[in-house]
């Protein structure tokens, strides 16, 4: 999956370019989309007795991103492990690279910060989105 987001003014610092707290932002709001293809959520940010947490984030600026232009942000799980898994986040704009984002996420039992290993039926369904 991909998702086109235009840079809106307020998303950009006082140099006209997008601000760096953004781009982890925008990560979030793709992870959302992408999970709940995967069947994760659906009215609730979590299914049944999981959820996730971020545990780290890392961020690689390339270019500058400006009012207007649009930026293509494409999510993949990058590794899995037995409670966490990372999904990397290349964000483009017309086809080169804009940054590169990874962040790990770690499965909670619903409503409290206690691993637990990640469904799965989710890793299958991640596959496939």
């Amino acid at each position: 999956m991909r998702e086109s987001i235009r840079v809106r003014y307020y998303e950009c610092d006082m140099q006209r370019v997008v601000h760096n707290a953004v781009y982890l932002a925008w990560c979030d709001e793709v992870a959302d989309r992408y999970f709940r293809l995967a069947g994760m959520g659906g009215g609730d940010s979590h299914v049944g007795d999981w959820d996730v947490m971020v545990k780290t984030a890392a961020l690689t600026w390339t270019t500058s991103a400006t009012v207007g232009d649009v930026v293509d942000v494409e999510p993949s799980v990058s590794r899995w492990g037995n409670t966490s898994f990372d999904v990397t986040f290349d964000g483009t704009r017309d086809g080169a690279p804009v940054f590169t984002a990874t962040v790990t996420y770690v499965g909670v039992e619903t409503g409290t910060t206690r691993t637990v290993r990640v469904p799965d039926e989710f890793r299958a369904a991640v596959a496939e989105v």
